[in-house]
C-alpha cells in the first residue's frame, strides 16, 4: 500500500470514502462530515484552502477543483470522465467480452 501517513480530503460527492479509506488505515476526512461539525466547507476555494492548509490530499470529481490544485500545487487527485475512461479501457483490454 502507498503512503498511509497522508492525510486525505474526501469531497463531498464521494462521502464515505473517507469511511472505506479509514478501514485500508488512511487518515481520511469528508467536506459533508467536516461541514456538519460546523467547519465552513461550502465555497470551493474554501475546501481547496483547507486541503492546503491542513497538508491533506484532496479527492474530488469536480474538475475546477483540480485544475485550481494543480495551478497552486495542492495534491489532488481528480477522478473526472477521462480517469473514469481510463479505468473503464484498462478493464476492457484485462478481460474478453
Amino acid at each position: 500500500m502507498s503512503n498511509n501517513s497522508s492525510k486525505i480530503l474526501v469531497d463531498e460527492m464521494d462521502d464515505g470514502m473517507d469511511e472505506k479509506l479509514e478501514k485500508m488505515g488512511f487518515e481520511a476526512y469528508s467536506v459533508k462530515k467536516l461541514r456538519a461539525e460546523g467547519k465552513k466547507l461550502h465555497a470551493d476555494r474554501s475546501v481547496i484552502n483547507y486541503a492546503e492548509k491542513n497538508n491533506m490530499i484532496l479527492v474530488t470529481r469536480d474538475k475546477e477543483n483540480g485544475i485550481a490544485c494543480e495551478e497552486g500545487g495542492i495534491p489532488c487527485i481528480l477522478l473526472d470522465n477521462e480517469e473514469i475512461f481510463k479505468i473503464v479501457l484498462d478493464k476492457l483490454k484485462r478481460h474478453d467480452y
